[in-house]
């Protein structure tokens, strides 16, 4: 989670009256994705959150499921994803299971006529390609490339992007994204031996309340139906707010890899824990200092989780043919590891320039119709001498 954050007016005690100067009171919101059991926000609106004058019928966005056959390496060229004008539509999943949904998105259009708020799950966006800024009722948040843009299930936003040369990783937990337990305190501070800290962590700012009246559409996630509901204020209408659930950033640029004499597994790159899954970044890093170190990972046997890569930029030891964009699935129940030829040839090397985004899960992930349209069919074999 990130740290206790206050923007904006707020009153000197929570649920209290806090008057308008003008006459009336402003309206308090609890937000949480979790009850009343565990880390909330207050926020205060000009109007009541609540005031609904139209909900049509949803339209459903779930996954098409392509195929059952799970037990074999997989690679995708993610780059050959469609571009689209609008950013939801632009929202292709590609890998998706019960804990979480892996999208690739290419959207050229900035959200200017709607609003959206996935009420299923968490989402993190992380930015490959393009710059911009993402508006919600907490503030906003300017991003750019190798950003990870964090939102609490619920968030209600808007993204405002510089140009249409646009490519995202997007993905939906359906459980909370938190930093690992074994980063933190027992009272939720980050360690010295983390790899990034409080620093590092961008929070929502230059909040402008938007005062305003008449019909503003929010299309709302729920169940894998997408229902649009308009309101008859702007979302935007904060004054102020408190706590620890909002949004954030956190940029890949910032973590600071561990190394160490030999080769460090995958868990040193942890850099996010979801339900029954995890994210990892890989970054430019110095190689093992051993005197007969092998930079190159070992073969590995995936019996628990399946194992997704999503290659950002730069040279990659393990693998021939790497693209930008590239994603790479190597699922539980048989091993994996580097293609022939690169264990020898890494031998020696210092340092690495990669870039990546590692998703392991710990249940199978099923491959919907557009993974399918940008497979490498060849990959399989690939290990082959």
């Amino acid at each position: 989670m990130p740290h206790y954050t206050s923007l904006g007016r707020i009153p000197s005690k929570r649920h209290t009256q806090f008057k308008k100067e003008e006459g009336g009171l402003y309206s308090e919101q609890l937000f949480s994705t979790e009850g009343f059991s565990s880390n909330y926000s207050l926020l205060y609106h000009i109007h009541p959150p609540t005031q609904i004058i139209d909900a049509k019928e949803p339209t459903d966005v779930n996954p098409r499921i392509a195929t059952e056959n799970i037990l074999k390496h997989r690679s995708f060229q993610g780059f050959k994803i469609a571009a689209e004008d609008d950013y939801l539509k632009s929202r292709k999943p590609v890998l998706v299971n019960s804990d979480c949904h892996i999208s690739l998105a290419a959207p050229k259009d900035s959200m200017t006529d709607y609003f959206y708020k996935n009420a299923d799950a968490d989402e993190v966006i992380f930015i490959h390609e393009g710059s911009g800024v993402l508006l919600s009722q907490y503030g906003e948040l300017t991003f750019s490339y190798g950003d990870y843009i964090v939102l609490p299930r619920g968030t209600i936003y808007q993204i405002r992007f510089n140009t249409d040369a646009n490519r995202l990783l997007i993905i939906e937990s359906f459980g909370p994204i938190r930093f690992p337990n074994r980063y933190l305190s027992k009272y939720g501070q980050l360690l010295e031996h983390s790899p990034f800290c409080e620093r590092d962590i961008r929070t929502p700012q230059n909040l402008n309340p938007i005062d305003e009246t008449g019909e503003f559409l929010i299309r709302v996630k729920k169940k894998g139906l997408l229902y649009p509901i308009t309101y008859s204020t702007h979302p935007f209408d904060v004054v102020g707010w408190d706590g620890c659930e909002y949004p954030y950033i956190f940029s890949i640029h910032n973590f600071e890899p561990i190394t160490g004499r030999v080769h460090q597994p995958p868990p040193v790159h942890q850099t996010f824990d979801g339900k029954d899954f995890v994210i990892c970044s890989f970054c430019p890093r110095l190689y093992d200092y051993h005197p007969d170190a092998i930079p190159a990972p070992y073969n590995h046997s995936n019996i628990d989780s399946d194992e997704v890569l999503y290659y950002v930029d730069g040279e990659f030891m393990s693998r021939k043919h790497v693209e930008k964009g590239m994603i790479t699935l190597h699922p539980s129940g048989i091993p994996h590891g580097p293609h022939p030829g690169a264990v020898e040839k890494s031998i020696g090397k210092k340092d690495t320039a990669e870039l990546a985004v590692m998703i392991d899960t710990f249940r199978p992930l099923l491959l919907t119709d557009y993974a399918l349209g940008i497979e490498d069919k060849d990959y399989v074999m690939s290990w082959a001498e």
